[in-house]
């Protein structure tokens, strides 16, 4: 029987066990492919529930969550735990996704073994070596790694063109998180959840606001201005309330102690599993985030996004309309809330703009590409 082309998965986090969970799926499919899943769990708990909702079988689990953990510690715990993994399986191909300390670290440690490098979600920049940080330079990085560049959009191809990336290795496949997404959201969603049914039904007349905040640059006073612009915006609009599953960590927890606990119609909840939280967005009426995630899903489900960032490395969400970049000063950020709350036709041009990201198709373009270079490779080997 012929030798199948090994090809690795390395990610961490929550967000990129989402986005690399349909090419896992799709190259599972493939008869001339072994898949060989590594966890670097730089995140634990909220990665393994992905894990376990899209069924995916890790082979290493290098387990690197600590309490306190630096990016030193990450980025030191990846290199030390993949080497031996690496060395063992001499996998054809590494692949990795959009911006973590993994995604970089990963494709070091591959380009060490002299591996070839795919990188899912490539070209995404703000062009702001701290913002958002520090992803942006872990991106970069890793394209000046990857030999395969799995660009979302049009214009994640063309930063990577303008960086000098040779465009045969460049493929625009659409963004991996719709996939994810379409394959799990449901009309007739049932909320495990009691607390979480109990609120929405005590709600069923009112707009929900889903909020959620985590961003390094924010901590602090922006967070403490964003909220500030809600509350202000609940007492205006009777209408509204908000759910926000709160981030764990305790610089989120403190500032949203100090503006949101125990206000009116501000419901704060644990961090949701993937699955309950897409199924809560479909409900919103419009989502209130830092993420750059949900910048990309929200639009699937119709939902309009204000992103209180500054900056932005997903762009072509703001040019096309499904986004609003408000920032994290007050004024901003009611402004901005307001307008979508008493501005009907805006809020149906957000909320009807097609997706910029994709059809949901990403991942099996992905494993196509994958196995096409994969044979062309040793084609080459062979003469």
């Amino acid at each position: 029987m012929e030798k199948k082309f090994k090809v690795m998965t390395v990610f961490g986090t929550r967000p990129e066990a989402i986005k690399m969970a349909p090419v896992v799926k799709a190259l599972e499919k493939q008869e001339c492919v072994e898949c060989c899943v590594v966890l670097t769990a730089q995140h634990r708990e909220m990665l393994d529930q992905v894990v376990d909702l899209f069924q995916i079988k890790p082979a290493y689990d290098l387990n690197l969550m600590k309490h306190g953990q630096t990016l030193a510690s990450i980025t030191s715990g990846v290199i030390e735990g993949l080497d031996p993994i690496l060395i063992n399986e001499k996998p054809n191909l590494v692949l990795v996704q959009g911006d973590t300390s993994t995604t970089f670290v990963a494709a070091l440690a591959a380009f060490y073994h002299r591996i070839p490098v795919g990188h899912i979600e490539a070209g995404l920049r703000t062009g702001q070596k701290y913002s958002p940080w520090p992803e942006e330079i872990n991106r970069k990085l890793t394209s000046d790694l990857a030999d395969l560049h799995f660009a979302p959009t049009d214009l994640a191809r063309e930063n990577l063109l303008r960086e000098g990336i040779s465009p045969e290795n460049i493929y625009v496949t659409g963004n991996t998180v719709i996939d994810a997404l379409l394959a799990t959201v449901k009309k007739e969603y049932e909320f495990a959840d009691q607390n979480l049914n109990r609120i929405l039904n005590a709600n069923k007349d009112k707009r929900l606001i889903l909020l959620t905040t985590h961003r390094r640059e924010n901590l602090g006073e922006p967070m403490r201005q964003t909220y500030q612009a809600l509350a202000q915006i609940l007492a205006e609009h009777p209408d509204t309330y908000v759910i926000f599953p709160v981030h764990k960590n305790p610089a989120v927890r403190k500032v949203v102690a100090e503006v949101l606990e125990h206000r009116q119609r501000v419901y704060l909840i644990e961090p949701l599993d993937y699955e309950p939280f897409v199924n809560l967005m479909a409900r919103a009426y419009l989502v209130l985030t830092d993420s750059g995630g949900i910048q990309e899903e929200a639009p699937s489900l119709g939902k309009p996004v204000l992103c209180v960032r500054d900056t932005t490395e997903r762009p072509e969400a703001v040019a096309a309309g499904t986004v609003l970049l408000v920032g994290t000063e007050y004024h901003s950020v009611y402004a901005g809330l307001t307008k979508l709350l008493t501005d009907q036709q805006l809020y149906q041009k957000m909320a009807r703009t097609a997706n910029p990201y994709g059809d949901g198709r990403a991942g099996l373009r992905i494993a196509d590409i994958v196995i096409n270079f994969l044979e062309n490779s040793k084609n080459k080997n062979n003469h």
